[in-house]
């Protein structure tokens, strides 16, 4: 199965969860993409021990059935650059997520 998720918040707990599950799913060998949105794109600054989003985006992206896309003009707007856990893309590329997945989940 080929999954999008889509984060668009920065509840540390959900987006724990939320990458929890694309880990789940890369183990049950499904492809999974993970497209962050507006507030999603903050991600990373949520994490907490309790909540370790870097230890999960690490194991997420070990795979080579993971990928990460981060919308650009919310990344611009929060003046945030790109990275390897936050790459820059654009609505094409989300709207390409969404033509080709399978199922579709949002956060």
């Amino acid at each position: 199965m080929k999954l999008g998720i889509i984060i668009s918040q920065t509840n540390p707990e959900t987006n724990w969860n939320a990458l929890r599950l694309a880990n789940f799913a890369i183990r049950e060998g499904d492809e999974v993409k993970i497209f962050l949105v507006g507030e999603g794109v903050e991600y990373e600054a949520s994490n907490s021990e309790k909540f370790n989003i870097q230890e999960q985006v690490a194991k997420f992206l070990k795979s080579e059935k993971a990928h990460i896309l981060a919308c650009g003009t919310c990344l611009k707007s929060r003046n945030q650059e790109d990275t390897n856990t936050c790459p820059m893309s654009s609505m094409k590329d989300l709207y390409a997520l969404v033509q080709e997945s399978d199922k579709i989940l949002t956060f």
